[in-house]
């Protein structure tokens, strides 16, 4: 009986941060969208790196413990950049340390 390798999964393969090998993505920056709404201000951040569940769920907490964030959105991009949307008044240098010590890269 010939079996051939585990086929890894595609989010895996692409090299998102908690699943599988980390890939260099391209670093120009995306400029970060932000408005006020009623509820305080939302802030977007572009980040590399995240492309599953898991990853969403590893960032969103890691910003939710942050003071002073009131929602944490994230819309994936599998093999992409993707967006992070943070509603509340909290200073961006916090918002990028805690992203990029979860292990992801913030380009804006």
């Amino acid at each position: 009986m010939i079996t051939s390798p585990p086929r890894l999964l595609p989010m895996a393969s692409h090299g998102c941060s908690c699943c599988g090998p980390a890939s260099r993505a391209d670093t120009a920056s995306i400029p970060a969208a932000s408005d006020s709404s009623a509820g305080g201000s939302s802030s977007s951040y572009q980040v590399t790196g995240l492309s599953c569940g898991h990853c969403a769920k590893s960032v969103t907490q890691a910003l939710q413990a942050l003071p002073q964030v009131d929602d944490v959105q994230v819309d994936l991009a599998a093999g992409g950049v993707s967006t992070v949307t943070v509603t509340g008044v909290v200073p961006p240098e916090m918002v990028r340390r805690a992203i990029e010590e979860t292990g992801y890269t913030v380009l804006s």
